[in-house]
């Protein structure tokens, strides 16, 4: 029976962010992840015209997950301090429950592969720094986008301290106590 249109894609994106969750983390090259998947190097070439095409599944996932939950956050929520804490909140967990991601969120598994894809993550928290801000206005914030940057580069370092980590330092796990120093 043939596979639905679209399974063995999703199929290699999942082996490849499992791989990346190894706490060893090394480069993934396609063999091996043809060799996890028992599929030669050319049947992930029929899915995908590049490994860089297939980081690029990865992060339309983190994108599309992250900011239909900010979406959300952004309606549901009417204090914008409130919404800025939620933010962060969320963007701990998403990587907390997704480490694989977080090697592509910080860039280590986009190292010697296509500047492209470093250029989009950066967009992806420039984006995200950008919805901070707003909420931060909205909640009358004097100081938004510089709180908005603060609360940026406290997330991006806790997800840099989780993948150093080998997944064992939790993003999340201090926010709780944190916020207050982060959003007064």
């Amino acid at each position: 029976m043939p596979r639905p249109k679209g399974e063995r894609k999703l199929e290699i994106l999942k082996a490849l962010a499992q791989m990346l969750e190894a706490p060893k983390w090394e480069r993934i090259t396609t063999a091996a992840l043809a060799g996890k998947l028992d599929v030669s190097e050319a049947a992930l070439y029929r899915h995908f015209a590049s490994k860089a095409q297939m980081y690029e599944g990865l992060i339309e996932f983190i994108e599309s997950s992250v900011f239909t939950l900010a979406n959300r956050i952004t309606e549901d929520e009417a204090d914008g301090r409130r919404q800025a804490e939620q933010l962060v909140e969320m963007l701990l967990a998403f990587s907390e429950k997704n480490p694989g991601m977080v090697r592509v969120m910080t860039g280590d598994a986009l190292v010697g592969e296509h500047e492209r894809l470093q250029a989009r993550m950066n967009q992806f928290f420039d984006r995200f720094e950008a919805t901070l801000k707003q909420s931060l206005r909205t909640a009358s914030d004097g100081d938004a986008a510089a709180r908005a940057a603060a609360l940026l580069r406290y997330s991006i370092g806790c997800l840099h301290q989780y993948a150093k980590s080998g997944f064992s330092r939790r993003p999340a796990e201090s926010f709780s106590v944190q916020r207050q120093y982060l959003l007064g």
